[in-house]
């Protein structure tokens, strides 16, 4: 971001609202006094064997951003990478996938950029809209509020485990399934409401996230660890120590500022650095705002969890 502060400078663009100075899950442009604009863009390596799936959760991944910052999906454009030689159904397997996702959120493809590449790349470049009082932002946690997670965690250790073969084939298809599914419900009901901070839960982990929510709150988060929910064999394959390398790269980049209670074994610890991939929404919200939430996500078909709380001080702490 250094070289962009020099050349750009925030007081230049008054209606960049999220960007230079205040990073966050995506940028944002203000319009007019109704509308912003929500800028992002996201793309990996196949994570999953099937390509229709393969394109779908890189989709929802690349979507995921607009809807942590509370707005809604309008356009996309492919970013693609394929070897020359790849099957053209498996391309078109990949495309469709995340159209038809796309789709469901709402909002169209209007074309997008291919090129030649030896291992497989596919994602998005997403705009959304939200309107400019309602932004959601990582920094705006306070203390008193409570947490709320949309989707169970674990699916880094489950996918890696899969690679190994050693994932049972039920949780990988629940992993799967949960990584296809939007953050788009989970966002028009934290819209519905007051909330005070948003962030989505992706390649650095629940604990990374969340510190980036703490740093910019200025105030602690703290998870109950009980509460949790993980998918089904995530704890499992982390007492087997099937961890992504992403897991220990981001311990050693947050652990600094985590607290864990005593009773928690370096294996449970660990799992909540690993990384995730189109995770749920982490939302902090005052009390009373939890049981219209928790309502209209069940309108929706959405489940959320309440995991922890926010209060004074600074960093993270699992109880």
């Amino acid at each position: 971001m250094r070289p962009l502060k020099e050349i750009f400078h925030e007081a230049d663009y008054p209606d960049l609202l999220v960007g230079l100075e205040v990073a966050d899950d995506a940028a944002v442009y203000r319009i007019n006094d109704e509308v912003a604009i929500i800028q992002t863009t996201d793309f990996f390596t196949p994570i999953v064997d099937d390509p229709y799936a393969y394109g779908a959760i890189a989709a929802a991944n690349a979507m995921s951003d607009v809807y942590a910052m509370g707005g809604q999906v309008v356009l996309a454009l492919n970013i693609a990478a394929f070897p020359a030689d790849m099957d053209e159904a498996i391309i078109r397997a990949i495309l469709r996938g995340g159209a038809e996702k796309v789709k469901e959120a709402g909002g169209v493809i209007a074309g997008g950029h291919t090129i030649d590449d030896e291992e497989p790349k596919y994602g998005l470049a997403v705009m959304g809209i939200v309107h400019p009082d309602r932004i959601a932002t990582k920094g705006g946690a306070r203390p008193g509020d409570v947490l709320l997670l949309t989707k169970p965690l674990g699916v880094g250790i489950i996918t890696t485990a899969f690679k190994a073969d050693a994932a049972e084939q039920a949780h990988v298809e629940a992993a799967t399934r949960s990584m296809m599914q939007l953050n788009k419900y989970a966002a028009e009901a934290m819209q519905g409401g007051e909330f005070h901070a948003a962030t989505d839960i992706t390649g650095f982990s629940l604990l990374g996230h969340a510190y980036e929510m703490a740093e910019k709150s200025g105030a602690r988060l703290r998870f109950r660890f009980d509460d949790l929910p993980f998918h089904p064999g995530a704890k499992e394959y982390a007492e087997l120590l099937l961890f992504p390398g992403g897991a220990n790269r981001n311990q050693a980049a947050y652990e600094q500022h985590v607290r864990f209670a005593p009773r928690l074994q370096y294996e449970m610890q660990l799992l909540l650095f690993t990384p995730e991939t189109s995770g749920g929404l982490l939302i902090a919200m005052p009390p009373g705002e939890v049981e219209g939430f928790l309502a209209r996500c069940a309108e929706r078909g959405q489940k959320a969890w309440l995991v922890g709380d926010v209060v004074a001080g600074a960093g993270i702490e699992v109880l």
